[in-house]
């Protein structure tokens, strides 16, 4: 049997906002509204549905996204432009940069709420050996 992710809950103050700041970040486009939900479809068919809670109901959680090399440049220039603190690691030890871990390249950020996002292009111990 195969599981696949088919969705998960973003939880925000505002939830178009966090939905705008993170498809501006990616290139994404917001792909649906129902309900309290505004939805941002991913390259592997998985959505992140953004929704309004109270702020005192939000646990910040980590994002990661694997991106292609041309996308992490694209979003990173997007993040030093607009002047987003950035870190290399997620402890934050490193800032200002991105790390080159696995060959690839890797960058953390916070969104509007605090939740810790990640862009890298090579997921973690490597690419897979065909």
């Amino acid at each position: 049997m195969s599981v696949d992710l088919n969705h998960t809950i973003v939880h925000a103050r505002d939830n178009r906002e966090s939905a705008r700041f993170f498809t501006e970040i990616v290139g994404l486009d917001i792909t649906g509204e129902w309900g309290p939900f505004v939805a941002v479809a991913l390259g592997n068919g998985v959505t992140l549905d953004f929704a309004t809670v109270p702020e005192d109901r939000i646990t910040p959680q980590h994002y990661a996204f694997l991106v292609s090399e041309e996308e992490f440049d694209a979003a990173y220039a997007r993040i030093t432009e607009r002047g987003i603190e950035h870190y290399a690691d997620p402890h934050q030890k490193h800032p200002g940069t991105i790390n080159r871990n696995d060959g690839g390249k890797g960058v953390y950020f916070m969104d509007p709420v605090g939740h810790a996002m990640e862009l890298l292009t090579v997921p973690y111990g490597g690419r897979p050996t065909a």
